[in-house]
């Protein structure tokens, strides 16, 4: 095996692309990444060689991924409201983090993985967005080949269900994203009307812990009301929106005036039209992005 040292820089995306798509929180993928080094380490230690070191941090991050899915399984069970994954904030100048910025790494899809069990979602994940063949799943998860094939065929058929729709020319991405993002700002029902697909749906996530819809929103008018109503309330509390990419997908940070984060929005584009707002303001999957702000309080000042 090379050195460990030498290739974390190499491995470490790898491992996190893979522990993150499992889990859709950033904090326990770079918990499984550091523990899966530490493992990798200590087998290195022990004598045991690797042919392949990446195909080894694969098999070491998916085992820990699938162990810390089915523990927080039950916590999920009882979340309060719509669970969304933490968002994760990508940039081509942050090659730490870097993560391939596909359709399967978007909030919308994050949110249709949750359905499948955990080495369901393991095996989808491996072939469909990491290219390995059924052998190699096979080994990573410790099943047959035959068994993973049926695996792939259900998760597949399960997904392709739910599978969300985009838009595929970014710039027509883009500047629907801008649109819509001023007209949330101005609070303007009409340009929101006519952004918004027929079919959208809102899905907020306050863990219990924040002010959000307890049930998705859905319908032009129904989301362009409660997004201008956002947007005003917003403008009287200085309230900033700051266009970022979420998971690979058009969004914005919302901060408070002094800088504390207070939510990330994400959206869903096809057609020429927004088909999902997410809107993570859950303090606690937000503390990856700096210092967080008190939504709570913010609103009772008002």
């Amino acid at each position: 095996m090379t050195d460990l040292a030498v290739a974390h820089d190499d491995l470490r995306p790898l491992m996190f692309s893979v522990a993150y798509r499992m889990l859709g929180s950033v904090s326990e993928a770079e918990d499984v990444v550091q523990e899966a080094f530490l493992r990798m380490h200590r087998a290195a230690e022990s004598g045991t060689r690797a042919d392949s070191p990446e195909a080894y941090a694969t098999t070491v991050t998916t085992r820990l991924a699938i162990d810390a899915l089915r523990s927080a399984r039950h916590r999920r069970e009882q979340y309060v409201g719509p669970w969304l994954p933490e968002p994760l904030l990508t940039s081509d100048d942050d090659p730490a983090r870097r993560v391939e910025e596909t359709e399967t790494l978007s909030t919308a899809f994050l949110v249709v993985l949750e359905t499948l069990s955990p080495v369901e979602r393991a095996v989808f994940l491996l072939r469909e967005v990491f290219g390995y063949g059924y052998d190699e799943i096979a080994a990573i998860v410790e099943r047959t080949e035959a068994n993973c094939r049926q695996l792939m065929t259900r998760a597949r058929k399960h997904i392709e269900e739910r599978r969300p729709r985009f838009e595929a020319s970014r710039d027509r991405r883009d500047a629907l994203a801008r649109a819509f993002f001023a007209a949330v700002r101005d609070g303007d029902v009409a340009a929101l009307e006519h952004l918004l697909a027929e079919e959208v749906v809102f899905h907020g996530d306050g863990g219990g812990k924040t002010a959000a819809v307890r049930r998705p929103l859905t319908g032009t008018l129904q989301v362009a009301r409660f997004l201008a109503n956002l947007g005003r309330t917003g403008a009287q509390l200085g309230v900033v929106m700051e266009p970022v990419t979420v998971n690979g997908q058009r969004g914005a940070r919302v901060s408070a005036a002094d800088g504390a984060v207070l939510g990330v929005l994400s959206l869903t584009i096809a057609d020429g039209r927004v088909v999902g707002v997410h809107n993570q303001i859950n303090p606690d999957k937000l503390h990856h992005l700096g210092p967080v702000g008190d939504l709570n309080a913010l609103l009772g000042s008002r």
